[in-house]
């Protein structure tokens, strides 16, 4: 059997409706209610941090990095990160966090901010944003409210509401 060799590259336009198919399989109807999904509803993610993984010519896997406000700051808001059920295990999704925090970095960003699993994510170096610190607009579990600084202390430096930044803003 052949092994394809996977493919990172910034998401393309002509890769929007398998994303959006991708995220109805592994999210469901429920992922528009969810407080992550209210920031980056209307804005569009950044294209210098969003990247789409391909084996061959199929989309297997998506991150999108969407820019936010953080107690008067700008930051980051990571997610989805999507891989293709049937691809899980075999490193897409830690290719892509990499991919996008790298570029992330290179851009001058500081902070990243997500809302997931603490274990998985902790391994890039997100770690649990102190309760009260940033309040997102939603309800979310505070164990998986996660930060990634970019620049060391800048958490610290970050307190209030977490906001969407609007088209025009």
């Amino acid at each position: 059997m052949t092994s394809l060799p996977l493919t990172l590259r910034h998401e393309l336009p002509v890769d929007a409706a398998a994303i959006e198919r991708l995220h109805e399989r592994a999210f469901g109807p429920g992922r528009f209610a969810r407080t992550a999904f209210r920031l980056r509803e209307g804005v569009p993610p950044d294209p210098a941090l969003t990247f789409a993984a391909h084996v061959g010519t199929f989309l297997v896997g998506s991150i999108r990095v969407t820019p936010v406000m953080a107690g008067g700051h700008g930051a980051l808001m990571l997610g989805p990160l999507t891989v293709d059920p049937a691809f899980e295990g075999r490193g897409i999704g830690a290719a892509l966090m990499n991919r996008s925090i790298e570029a992330a970095r290179t851009e001058g960003h500081d902070l990243i901010l997500l809302v997931g699993d603490a274990p998985y994510y902790a391994r890039f170096g997100f770690r649990v944003i102190p309760p009260g610190q940033l309040v997102l607009p939603g309800p979310a579990d505070p164990a998986r409210f996660l930060a990634l600084e970019l620049v060391e202390g800048v958490l610290a430096q970050r307190r209030g509401a977490v906001t969407a930044i609007k088209s025009g803003a």
